[in-house]
Parts: structure tokens; C-alpha cells; sequence
């Protein structure tokens, strides 16, 4: 695009589109007619192209024209909208937090760990969920104030993002009540038995799942994996299969999917971390997130 490209060239013939001519456009903007006409002309020089064609006793627009008069709306519709979003800015103040929720992070631990901050005055908190690698790119780039996950961030020097404990939960087995007896029944070895549920390998726990597997010498029934904890514990609500957790959540879990505690999952954790673009923490909000040492 050359150099001599201007919006206000551009918003010139924006208003010839939307008026269907020259001269509506020019009793609009009430300016002369040659001056819009002039000023078409110098869009059309700098694109190269033609923008305008001659149909009967009038103008329509080229296929480029079509592009551009595209391209064109969205600027302008959005330029419209500028104003108002200003005034709303200034008229209504916020205290804005970004965050950045790891795909593999339990939602109901999600809500525990925000909870120092969410009745904050004014707060307007942006939740943005990804696969891990995405939020610390974000990070990095200061699309996101922090990152909730459930590991820290592999060494990387060319990603200065540092860790910062949130604490850690014990996992336990829950299931619908008509699994309830038998998984009690010979646990953990009952896991052979009735359906198990378990996430996929993208949560830092299943490899400590697999391992205290392992230890106790159990081959799990393995009827489901999910990336997502609450679509595994809503298919365990509906009678699917028992499935792990953090006992953080254990009421959460019982109120909301009617599932009951079977037993421990004796030595397995859950950690979680808030991961910032500091060794110390700057932003207020995240510094509350924190736990007092």
C-alpha cells in the first residue's frame, strides 16, 4: 500500500458506498462534490486500482471496490462504537484482572483459588482458558496479569515467567451412588470392577494416578478419559464410573453432582500454582491470591 493511503480518503468513499453516489455522499458530509470526488481519486491512487465504475447514469463499485467498501464498514462501525466505549470506561471505574486458566485445571478449584478476589469493588476479572503452553506465550506477551495451573512452567530462558505455590489437595474417589458400595467394597482392588473415569495425560495428576496404580498393583476398568473435570464428574452424576478429585472441592463436588467419597487416594496431590511474569508479585489482586506466609 503506498504511503499516500489515508483513512480519510477511505472514510470519503465509505460514505459513497453507503449513500449509493457522489453527490448524496458530498450533501452528506456537506462538502463539494469535486472534493469527494478528488478524494475517491486519491484512495483509488494508492490502492492502484479502480474502486468505482460508470453504470448508466451512476456509479457501482468494482470487485475491489466490493473489498475495500468490506473492509471499510468494519473500521468505521467500529470507530462509531469508539465513543461509547470511552465514556463507559471513564463513567463506570474498574479494577481489571486478567487470568489465564489451564486447561487441565479443575473448575471447582478454580473458583476456590479466586475466591479472595472476587468480591473486590469494581472488579472486572477476564477468564481466559487454554492449554498451558498458550497461556505462558500469552504471559510472556502481558495478554494475561497471572496464570493458574496445576505444574509449574518447564525451564525455558527464553520464557522469564516465575512460579509461586497456591497449595495442594489430596485426591480421593467419588462416584453415583450405585457404584458407591462396591468401589468401597476391596478398595482399592474393587478399581478392577466397576467403571473408572480418569483424566487425560494433559493433567499433571493422571502420571501420579498411574503411578499409585502401579504401586498398589491395580488394572484399572477404565470405561472413560476427559480433558475436562467437570464433563467427567457430570458422566459420573449420570452413573458412568467413579472418578478421582481433590478433596478441596468435596462439598462442591456432593452438592452440585450428588456424588458420594468411596476412600483416599492415599498419596496422590493435586498442586496448584499461580505463575506470573515477576519473582515478586506486582499487581494487588494477584498478590492476594497468594497465601500469607
Amino acid at each position: 500500500m503506498s504511503l499516500q493511503f489515508s483513512y480519510r480518503h477511505l472514510y470519503y468513499f465509505w460514505v459513497v458506498g453507503k449513500e449509493g453516489g457522489i453527490a448524496k455522499a458530498a450533501e452528506r458530509l456537506g462538502m463539494a462534490v469535486q472534493t469527494v470526488s478528488t478524494q475517491v481519486r486519491e484512495l483509488e491512487r494508492s490502492l492502484g486500482c479502480a474502486l468505482l465504475k460508470p453504470a448508466g447514469r451512476g456509479l457501482v463499485l468494482t470487485e475491489s471496490g466490493l473489498v475495500v467498501m468490506g473492509q471499510a464498514e468494519q473500521i468505521f462501525q467500529l470507530g462509531e462504537r469508539l465513543p461509547g466505549l470511552v465514556h463507559a470506561a471513564s463513567s463506570a471505574p474498574t479494577v481489571r484482572l486478567a487470568v489465564g486458566i489451564s486447561d487441565s485445571l479443575p473448575k471447582l478449584v478454580v473458583r476456590r483459588l479466586l475466591q479472595p478476589v472476587i468480591h473486590e469493588p469494581d472488579l472486572r476479572l477476564l477468564c481466559h482458558e487454554d492449554a498451558f503452553e498458550g497461556l505462558l506465550a500469552d504471559l510472556a506477551l502481558h495478554k494475561l496479569d497471572v496464570v493458574l495451573a496445576d505444574r509449574t512452567p518447564p525451564t525455558n530462558p527464553n520464557l522469564k515467567v516465575y512460579s509461586h505455590a497456591l497449595g495442594s489437595s489430596p485426591m480421593a474417589w467419588y462416584g453415583p451412588p450405585e457404584w458407591v458400595d462396591q468401589a468401597r467394597a476391596g478398595f482399592p482392588a474393587s478399581l478392577e470392577k466397576v467403571p473408572v473415569l480418569l483424566p487425560t495425560q494433559h493433567a499433571s495428576a493422571r502420571a501420579r494416578l498411574d503411578q499409585w496404580f502401579e504401586q498398589a498393583g491395580v488394572r484399572p476398568r477404565i470405561v472413560g478419559e476427559f480433558q475436562d473435570s467437570a464433563l467427567m464428574a457430570t458422566f459420573s452424576s449420570a452413573g458412568m464410573g467413579v472418578f478421582p478429585a481433590a478433596q478441596w472441592v468435596d462439598s462442591k463436588l456432593r452438592q452440585r453432582y450428588e456424588v458420594q467419597c468411596i476412600a483416599p487416594c492415599e498419596g496422590v496431590e493435586e498442586h496448584f500454582y499461580a505463575i506470573g511474569t515477576e519473582k515478586r508479585v506486582m499487581h494487588p489482586l494477584v498478590q492476594r491470591l497468594l497465601p500469607t506466609r
